[in-house]
């Protein structure tokens, strides 16, 4: 692969955080670079950081040192206003706790984010039944989240992060409050997308399902990149990891 598949890169990030007299090194010095149409799992103990890099490449959060580039922009480098368009435009956010607007339908949801970029609101509907409709949720369009069972809801933020087409979507522990099967299906439903629409999907997950379908899995520990390795290379054992012979491999293996 070329540098022109590399969608975003990280070189020699860190983050440090202040917590009264203490200093804590969230990160320290990881480089990462991440391909288009890939489908990268970041997985590591609590605490390890891969929340922080997850943040650093949805410019969610600014590194102390290092860079992000994001289709070949130094990130932190941009005005904020260039920041806030790259996260309405060319990222789709998918968090643990669904961080749905109660009072507003599945619909009205996943609109959201085209009407506040200014789209026409009759577009912004369409495009959002469009969506929601792939994720199987074109019956539930007028429901309010409460009336949604979890993992509906969970589709219905998948959905919003899909509406207005964007280049990589990151989600952040998108099976953490599911039950085993409703768990496996949002990780098929986000395998499938991902093909469909080549999408680029980095998730931040301590799941050991994400594995089956990630092409590539970036371990990080104690804020530094462990090791990375293709799917190929990645042995699990009755629902554990076995990672006894790690190997190491730069790039996924499409």
């Amino acid at each position: 692969m070329s540098t022109s598949d590399i969608i975003a890169r990280a070189v020699a990030v860190t983050r440090k955080y202040t917590l009264g007299k203490e200093i804590v090194w969230a990160l320290q010095g990881v480089s990462l670079d991440i391909y288009r149409g890939e489908y990268l799992s970041i997985m590591g103990p609590s605490g390890s950081g891969k929340s922080t890099f997850f943040n650093m490449i949805g410019a969610l959060d600014v590194p102390t040192t290092g860079t992000v580039e994001f289709m070949g922009a130094d990130l932190f480098a941009l005005p904020e206003d260039k920041q806030a368009w790259i996260r309405c435009n060319k990222i789709g956010y998918i968090f643990q706790t669904f961080n749905l607007v109660t009072v507003m339908t599945a619909l009205e949801n996943v609109s959201l984010p085209l009407i506040l970029r200014g789209d026409e609101p009759a577009k912004a509907n369409a495009r959002g039944t469009e969506v929601l409709e792939s994720v199987g949720l074109g019956h539930r369009l007028h429901h309010l989240p409460l009336q949604l069972s979890g993992g509906q809801q969970q589709r219905v933020a998948i959905a919003r992060a899909l509406v207005n087409s964007p280049a990589v979507i990151l989600a952040d522990e998108p099976t953490g409050n599911l039950d085993s099967k409703t768990g496996q299906e949002i990780i098929d439903l986000l395998r499938r997308l991902q093909r469909e629409q080549n999408v680029t999907v980095i998730t931040a997950t301590h799941d050991v399902r994400m594995i089956n379908i990630s092409d590539r899995v970036a371990w990080i520990r104690d804020g530094k990149l462990e090791r990375l390795e293709n799917r190929a290379n990645i042995t699990i054992k009755s629902g554990h990891i076995d990672d006894s012979h790690p190997a190491e491999s730069s790039r996924p293996a499409h």
